[in-house]
């Protein structure tokens, strides 16, 4: 971009139609330029050698940035360059991110730098950037797709290079953690150009064969060249498809792959890989120790308890064995029969009392009592009609006497003592008149004393 100044030349006023002069401060000046290169520059990416280093004690770096043929001023606050993974020194080829600016004190054209890094790492460093965010959009770092890491495993499988300090630091510690924990090492190299394609070939040829519970991803600490095999697409894709949980330990702290994301889990060191898949022997032998102390004092409880149970059922098997039954049973059976002794007395009791009362009430209402009472009734009532009927029967026979008298007087039978006779004809009609009777019809007579059986032999009729 280029930047053009019109400068006006001071003339004095010939008349009313004369210019004024807009005259600038240094100050003004060097506002208006920095604002200037400031709008008209955005973050640029400068490489250049690092000269005129100076860090003062607020903990500012201010250095140059020079060329063969030119250099410029350039600043690097505290709150910046405190991220820096190297030390800045007289005569290193350095890559900045800078935005261009002014310093008005001074008028001094200069860079305000966001970031450095060693310029043979530059390239590189793009390069991880691009694939990390990449592999992140893909979601092969993602929090959901990570395993976790076997509490006690079985066999440990480590991928480094056999020779290398690493495999040594990460044996060491397995060996003082947990010496029993058999360990399977997959030799690969771990720099050079055919290392990244060796690596990801142990991780699959480990993924496959599934000897191992958990794998150990390691190498020392390098430059990021160094360590560049670590942040190969290859190798980031097969500890994605691995399917034994991963640590990555890659360099020392401060460096960072793409296999730390892509890994399961991160160790800032191969020792402390080591000890983030091993568990600590003292610690499991202390808590085995507690467990057995647990177990033992459940065993005690348990058998205290038991102990009790059996006491409890024993003496209810008293209470429910037969013979206990058997006994109860008898005195229960003895004083049901007590009871229903004294019940069955009660009862004969009561009833005979009610058998009493009723025979009392029997007898009041007895056919004999009755018939006794009726007896001696009819005793009475015979005795007075025996009396009554003699005094009706002597009166009757007083009247009697009279009207037989009487009767006597006026009866056939008196007339018949005294020589007549009564005529019948066979049918019981007595025979008044003549006309009753003709000749040949048989009549019977009657007298005072016997019959005479006669026959009409003629019939007179007198006037």
């Amino acid at each position: 971009m280029g930047v053009s100044l019109q400068t006006m030349t001071a003339a004095p006023a010939t008349g009313s139609g004369a210019p004024e002069r807009d005259i600038y401060t240094v100050s003004r000046l060097n506002s208006e330029v920095r604002k200037l290169l400031e709008q008209g520059f955005s973050r640029i990416w400068l490489e250049g050698e690092l000269s005129n280093i100076a860090r003062p004690s607020s903990g500012h770096l201010y250095f140059s940035l020079k060329d063969a043929d030119a250099q410029i001023r350039g600043a690097m606050f505290r709150n910046r360059n405190q991220a820096l993974r190297f030390k800045p020194e007289e005569g290193l080829q350095v890559l900045v991110r800078a935005r261009v600016s002014l310093y008005e004190p001074r008028g001094d054209y200069q860079l305000i730098v966001d970031h450095m890094e060693l310029a043979g790492d530059g390239v590189l460093q793009r390069a991880f950037e691009e694939l990390k965010r990449k592999l992140a959009a893909e979601g092969l770092f993602d929090a959901e797709v990570k395993q976790e890491l076997p509490l006690l495993p079985q066999r440990i499988g480590v991928i480094t290079s056999p020779s290398g300090a690493a495999i040594r630091d990460v044996l060491s510690v397995l060996k003082r953690r947990f010496p029993a924990i058999p360990v399977r090492i997959y030799p690969v190299a771990v720099q050079g150009k055919e290392a990244a394609a060796e690596i990801a070939a142990a991780i699959e040829t480990a993924s496959k064969r599934a000897d191992c519970d958990v794998l150990i991803l390691t190498r020392g600490g390098g430059s990021l060249e160094d360590l560049w095999s670590f942040n190969e697409e290859i190798v980031a894709r097969a500890i994605h498809r691995c399917r034994i949980p991963l640590v990555s330990a890659v360099g020392h702290e401060i460096d960072f792959t793409i296999a730390d994301f892509v890994a399961d889990r991160r160790a800032a060191t191969p020792s402390a890989a080591a000890e983030l898949v091993s568990p600590d022997q003292l610690e499991w032998l202390a808590h085995m120790q507690h467990l057995a102390m647990r177990m033992q004092n459940r065993l005690q409880q348990a058998r205290s308890e038991s102990g009790q149970r059996l006491v409890w059922l024993e003496k209810r098997l008293q209470q429910l064995h037969p013979g206990q039954t058997l006994r109860q049973q008898a005195q229960r059976l003895d004083d049901l029969e007590r009871r229903s002794r004294l019940g069955i007395a009660s009862s004969i009791s009561h009833l005979h009392a009610s058998l009493q009362a009723a025979h009392g009430r029997l007898r009041q209402h007895s056919p004999r009592t009755r018939i006794g009472e009726m007896d001696l009734r009819w005793r009475a009532l015979a005795r007075r009609l025996g009396v009554s009927m003699q005094s009706f029967l002597a009166r009757r026979q007083q009247v009697l006497t009279v009207h037989s008298r009487a009767l006597h007087a006026i009866s056939p039978l008196a007339t018949l003592e005294r020589g007549y006779s009564i005529v019948r004809t066979p049918d019981g009609t007595i025979v008044r008149t003549a006309d009753a009777v003709k000749p040949g019809d048989p009549v019977e007579a009657r007298l005072a004393r016997g019959t005479l059986q006669c026959t009409v032999d003629a019939v007179r009729k007198t006037g």
